[in-house]
């Protein structure tokens, strides 16, 4: 079993339509999660459901497969960076579980 996954990372706003804000995950959790995971087999574009933790704030969501990052990419919803007062450029401490069975 993947222990909860813990780390710091900078909300950036995507330059494409609908302005979605991510956390792109750093290498070595990415590694843990694609080792944990598996197989894309089964999964939607590769996405990966988990929930997220920053501050007081938790939410189910899954994480984008990012080609260019070699990583993967934490959407984090407008409700959260409210009430965490957190926007692009800030920095985040994230805790994060992988809910996707292992081989999924």
């Amino acid at each position: 079993m993947l222990d909860q996954l813990k780390f710091a990372g900078e909300l950036w706003l995507s330059p494409g339509p609908g302005g979605w804000t991510f956390i792109t995950l750093p290498a070595d959790c990415a590694d843990q999660i694609r080792f944990y995971t598996g197989s894309k087999k089964g999964r939607a574009w590769g996405m990966i459901k988990v929930r997220a933790r920053i501050g007081t704030s938790e939410w189910s969501t899954t994480i984008w497969p990012d080609k260019t990052s070699e990583s993967f990419l934490l959407p984090v919803k407008a409700a959260v960076r409210k009430t965490e007062k957190i926007a692009a450029g800030d920095q985040a401490e994230v805790r994060l579980t992988v809910l996707t069975p292992p081989g999924m």
